[in-house]
C-alpha cells in the first residue's frame, strides 16, 4: 500500500511538472551560455562551437542524485567516443562548486561542469522547475537539503535534459523527460552526433 501511495504521488508530481515544462525543441537556436567550470576555465557555447563539431549539453540535479551520478559516469566512460565524433561535453547543475567537486570525485568526470547559480542557463533552455514544499520536505527527510546543495533557497532543479547543439548553433537532438530516472543513452548520443 505504501508503495502505491508513493507511486501515485510521483505520477502526480511528474505530471504537474511535465505540463509546465517543455524545454527547447530540435531545430531551435540554442541560447548562448557561459560559466566557469570546476577547473576554473571559462566555458562558453560560442567558443566551444568554434572549435568542435557539436556540444553535448546536459543538465543534472546534483551529486546527491544516484541517477545523475550514473549518467555523469556513463558520459565520462564514453568521453573518448563522444570526442572522437567532434563533441565537447558540458554539464550544468544548480549546485555549488563544492558540490560539483563531489560529483567529480564520485564519477571521475573529466569534462566541464558549470554551476548555474542564478538558474540562467536552466531558464534559457526551459528545463528549470521549482520544487514544491511537500517534495522539498520529503527530500530533506532523505538527507537532501537543496538550500545547502545549491547555495540558495530557490529550490530550483532542472529536468535532466540533454541537448546536442551543432556547429551552426542549432539544437540537433533533444532528450527531455520529466521522469528523472530516464536519461539519454550513450548509444543514442553517438548515433545523433
Amino acid at each position: 500500500m505504501k508503495k502505491l501511495v508513493l507511486f501515485i504521488a510521483l505520477v502526480v508530481f511528474l505530471g504537474l511538472h511535465s505540463r509546465a515544462q517543455q524545454g527547447l525543441q530540435a531545430g531551435a537556436v540554442a541560447p548562448g551560455f557561459s560559466g566557469i567550470d570546476q577547473n576554473g576555465k571559462k566555458t562558453s557555447l560560442k567558443a566551444l562551437l568554434k572549435t568542435n563539431k557539436a556540444v553535448v549539453l546536459f543538465f543534472y540535479r546534483g551529486q546527491w542524485c544516484p541517477y545523475c551520478n550514473k549518467q555523469v559516469k556513463a558520459l565520462q566512460d564514453s568521453l573518448q567516443l563522444l570526442t572522437a565524433k567532434g563533441a565537447f561535453v558540458v554539464g550544468v547543475t544548480p549546485e555549488t562548486t563544492e558540490n560539483i567537486a563531489k560529483t567529480v570525485k564520485k564519477t571521475g568526470a573529466g569534462f566541464s561542469i558549470i554551476s548555474d547559480k542564478n538558474d540562467e542557463i536552466m531558464k534559457a533552455y526551459g528545463v528549470n522547475f521549482m520544487m514544491d514544499e511537500a517534495t522539498f520536505t520529503k527530500y530533506k527527510s532523505f538527507g537532501v537539503d537543496l538550500n545547502n546543495s545549491n547555495g540558495n533557497n530557490r529550490r530550483t532543479l532542472p529536468v535532466p535534459a540533454t541537448y546536442i547543439i551543432d556547429q551552426s548553433g542549432k539544437v540537433k537532438y533533444v532528450h527531455f523527460d520529466p521522469n528523472y530516472k530516464k536519461r539519454a543513452s550513450i548509444k543514442t548520443l553517438l548515433a545523433e552526433l
